[in-house]
């Protein structure tokens, strides 16, 4: 592995150690579902957005920004993206949740766009045209490109586990795609929806970090998941986002976020205590 790429794992290792956390929060900020004193505006969303990272800092790792919510939005939407990005405290591992790939020089652009024009540390990226669309975001000394491997969708079904003689298609990404990069600059998006599968994942890709959504509305169990799917770095992202964003509905909107945050934070801080002793 190269140097930065050490440094970079290292980095995100230490932070789960001292937090005691490996949670994601996403950043799927719906201006419908904003509490009724916030107007559903760009000064609304953003208040929404600080006060969230603000009160979920202490108990997570990471933030996931999914930029449909915004680019849904039109100009104002990049606008707001913009600025949330830059909320996002350098401490923490900052993921835009894009599912971008493309052909070699458009993927180029989509790198430089997340990872030039915005701070983001990591892109997640859809395999589907193969490895030279999704070398562009392995180019950057300090990022990291995250796979979809097995999403936690209903509709992972019609291709990623369609059976390819012996294998599912999502295993022969995995087994693919993990020579195109290395485990400091290449992660694995798989849903926690699939519990049973995170053994096999860990025998096809044992180093890679995994980002890992489904827990929590969309009813994947986190003990299941660290169960089968850690490693000895820990080697997962555990991200939940509707269940902190809209925990509450009222003025207290980001006590009740911190409090279900932290609700996870001690669950997972349980799991490494006994699992590591820290």
């Amino acid at each position: 592995m190269r140097n930065f790429e050490h440094m970079q794992r290292s980095k995100l290792i230490s932070r789960i150690r001292e937090s005691r956390s490996f949670l994601c929060v996403g950043l799927d900020t719906d201006p419908t579902k904003l509490p009724t004193h916030l107007p559903a505006s760009r000064e609304g969303i953003l208040q929404f957005n600080r006060a969230i990272i603000d009160a979920t800092a202490p108990f997570c790792v990471a933030y996931k920004v999914n930029t449909a919510f915004y680019e849904a939005m039109g100009r104002e939407g990049w606008d707001i993206l913009f600025e949330t990005a830059s909320m996002l405290p350098e401490t923490h591992f900052r993921i835009a949740d894009a599912k971008r790939g493309d052909i070699g020089n458009t993927s180029t652009q989509y790198a430089n766009a997340f990872f030039k024009a915005m701070p983001f540390d990591a892109v997640t990226v859809a395999p589907y045209m193969g490895e030279d669309s999704v070398a562009p975001f392995l180019q950057f000394p300090d990022k990291w490109a995250i796979v979809l491997a097995l999403t936690s969708n209903v509709g992972s079904a019609d291709f990623q586990q369609l059976k390819i003689y012996d294998s599912s298609l999502y295993e022969i990404v995995l087994q693919r795609s993990q020579h195109w990069g290395t485990p400091g600059n290449l992660m694995y998006v798989v849903g926690a929806t699939h519990p049973e599968a995170f053994r096999q994942i860990r025998t096809l890709v044992p180093k890679h970090f995994l980002l890992v959504p489904g827990v929590g509305e969309q009813g994947g169990s986190l003990a299941e998941v660290c169960k089968y799917g850690m490693n000895p770095d820990i080697g997962l992202l555990v991200n939940a986002s509707r269940s902190i964003l809209y925990a509450g509905s009222g003025e207290d909107f980001a006590e009740q976020a911190a409090a279900e945050a932290r609700k996870m934070q001690q669950e997972m801080a349980a799991i490494l205590k006994d699992r590591f002793d820290f």
